[in-house]
């Protein structure tokens, strides 16, 4: 299927190819001929154009000094970026659907399970085209270095990487960052408590070897379900079917017992030897720092890659925002893990979850909207957003807002902060929470494993809801009228949405008791 070919009978989309003819038809796609260097330019460009609005994907189709692969690799930088129209198509949901309830559909989404379809080889574009034993050579792929201060090379930054766990064959498909080591090995960086690293030390404990697959050009759904925390016991191809609202077509790997995505553009088949370690790092991350200095990760021993014809690889560049790929789907698809939390837990009042993509990645910051109906209510929503497990790792602001705050407008939140949160009542601190080696604030480094967080009500205080004073809010009847008149006025563009509304019975009450005074 060609990049542009046209989707007259709209369905889920069924690969990479398809999700590039979707977003440049709603215009955020760039496509880049002119020679480029892998080194740090594709990267910069990356960079900067997340920086516009809208800001594009970029596909470059001219790696300098690679004009002769046999393999003939392309890069997409930004598949997502800062852009929540990408996130929208890729999650199957039109591209101007409201942030909120985006969030909402994503939410009830994930609670749906559909296990994937394995299809025979020959069905599978991704066994276009193979190369093993001797004949895997990484220097064929324009692998790219994305900082100065990197440590090498680096592909599977928006990848697939796929493991079984040895004790109960469950897989699991994962995001993580995989340095070239030579032309036939990589290496794997795992944070603790992530699943490929638990089975790493599992088969590991055994004396065995763990078998690897990655897709380092993939539909970039993968790598928005394999960024999450997921049970242990359910795959993440069935998340992603999920949303699809189809099962997941994958085939059986041919160097491992895997399954890999058959419509895949490029994939790694390999495995990691017990004990085998190699230096890596470091590596700009999602905080906008250089991650840990160089220390020993997992070596992969590369068997087999498989690529559809002309591939495209799939970059994901972590930085500050907006320039950082998570932030964008982290503040849908993290918001969305929340909520759904809290809908298996009974909480009830939830309004809105927004995990806010400037605070690093979207890991940094998970906002609430509820509706008080309780004496502790804003409390307990809190502690529990601090350590539901779509949540508790990393997170270190977590503020609880009324359902007249969208909490995806920051002005709206900070408001909120300004005018209802009472520092010396409203603020709690957790200590010793699930955190990451990567977060620079943590000093000395050997703590960093462990985090803290803090719980910030910025809600009306409730015990003094009957007279805390009056939000100066529109009547809707009011809003409905200038709206509506909003273009015969000469207003520009449309009218922005309201989220709170004076309430026309309590007004007119009111004016009825000025009448009789």
């Amino acid at each position: 299927m060609d990049d542009t070919a046209s989707n007259s009978v709209r369905g889920p989309i069924q690969d990479l190819r398809e999700f590039l003819a979707r977003i440049e038809e709603i215009g955020e796609l760039v496509r880049i001929d002119a020679p480029v260097e892998r080194d740090e330019e594709m990267s910069a460009v990356a960079y900067l154009l997340a920086k516009q609005k809208p800001s594009p994907a970029a596909l470059f189709s001219n790696v300098t000094g690679f004009e002769k692969s046999p393999i003939g690799a392309r890069h997409l930088w930004g598949p997502y970026g800062p852009s929540v129209r990408r996130i929208a198509v890729s999650l199957e949901e039109d591209p101007d659907t409201p942030t909120v309830e985006l969030i909402r559909r994503t939410k009830d989404k994930l609670k749906k399970r559909t296990p994937p379809r394995e299809v025979a080889p020959a069905e599978a574009p991704v066994y276009e085209n193979s190369l093993f034993g001797d004949d895997v050579d990484l220097d064929l792929l324009p692998i790219p270095k994305h900082w100065p201060r990197d440590g090498g090379r680096y592909a599977g930054t928006c990848d697939a990487v796929i493991t079984k766990d040895p004790e109960t064959g469950y897989f699991n498909i994962g995001t993580y960052r995989m340095m070239q080591q030579g032309k036939n090995s990589c290496g794997l960086y795992l944070s603790p408590g992530k699943d490929a690293r638990l089975h790493i030390q599992k088969a590991w404990e055994r004396g065995e070897s763990l078998e690897v697959a990655a897709a380092w050009g993939v539909d970039p759904l993968f790598m928005l379900v394999g960024s999450q925390s997921f049970p242990k016991t359910v795959s993440e191809y069935e998340y992603a079917g999920g949303i699809k609202g189809q099962p997941i077509p994958v085939v059986k790997g041919k160097a491992t017992s895997l399954l890999i995505p058959a419509n895949a553009e490029l994939v790694i088949e390999g495995v990691i030897e017990p004990n085998a370690l190699a230096p890596e790092g470091p590596f700009g991350e999602f905080t906008g720092y250089y991650g840990k200095p160089e220390d020993a990760c997992p070596l992969v021993k590369i068997k087999a890659i498989h690529y559809r014809t002309n591939p495209v690889l799939t970059n994901a560049l972590m930085a500050d925002y907006p320039s950082c790929e998570q932030s964008g789907f982290f503040s849908i698809l993290r918001a969305a893990k929340i909520w759904d939390d809290f809908d298996k837990l009974g909480v009830l009042g939830i309004q809105g979850v927004y995990s806010h993509p400037a605070a690093a990645g979207g890991f940094g910051m998970t906002i609430l909207s509820i509706q008080q109906r309780y004496a502790g209510h804003a409390a307990q929503v809190l502690a529990l957003a601090a350590q539901v497990p779509g949540g508790a790792y990393y997170t270190k602001f977590v503020i609880a807002v009324d359902e007249d705050v969208d909490p995806t407008d920051m002005d709206q939140v900070l408001w909120a902060l300004g005018s209802r949160c009472n520092p010396i009542d409203d603020m709690d601190i957790l200590r010793n929470t699930w955190s990451t080696p990567l977060d620079p604030s943590q000093n000395p480094p050997e703590k960093r494993p462990y985090g803290s967080k803090v719980l910030i009500n910025a809600c009306k205080d409730h015990r003094y809801l009957p007279v805390f004073s009056a939000r100066t809010t529109l009547r809707k009847s009011t809003y409905d009228k200038v709206a509506a008149r909003w273009e015969e006025m000469g207003l520009p563009g449309k009218a922005p949405s309201v989220r709170a509304y004076e309430s026309e019975a309590k007004f007119t009450y009111q004016e009825e008791g000025q009448k009789k005074g």
